[in-house]
């Protein structure tokens, strides 16, 4: 022999509201909702169904990527040369009254 213990519907009545565009609605301070709660709502027979989600933290599988590419190598660590777009640019500042004499 089993002992099943069943509780009491809580009942009670609300009104739908406008929220935004969206309709909402709220719950009693009867029913213990905890503010920030997913829920998710779903219409069975005519009825209105609302269940909370259970959260579970959303991770990423890394597994069938780390290692896919073993040729792939980090960069090794170089210094930045200046391009010879950017030293004519340096020059012109430092030196454009003597470079356009020379031009000109």
């Amino acid at each position: 022999m089993y002992a099943v213990y069943t509780r009491e519907p809580i009942l009670a009545r609300t009104k739908i509201f406008k929220s935004g565009n969206a309709s909402a609605v709220r719950f009693p301070a009867s029913f213990a909702a905890v503010p920030g709660t997913v829920v998710e709502v779903r219409e069975e027979q005519g009825h209105w169904v609302v269940e909370t989600v259970s959260a579970e933290p959303r991770k990423i599988d890394l597994t069938g990527i780390y290692g896919a590419r073993p040729a792939i190598q980090p960069i090794a660590d170089r210094s930045l040369e200046e391009r010879p777009s950017e030293t004519t640019a340096h020059e012109l500042l430092e030196h454009g009254d003597q470079m356009l004499k020379r031009i000109g």
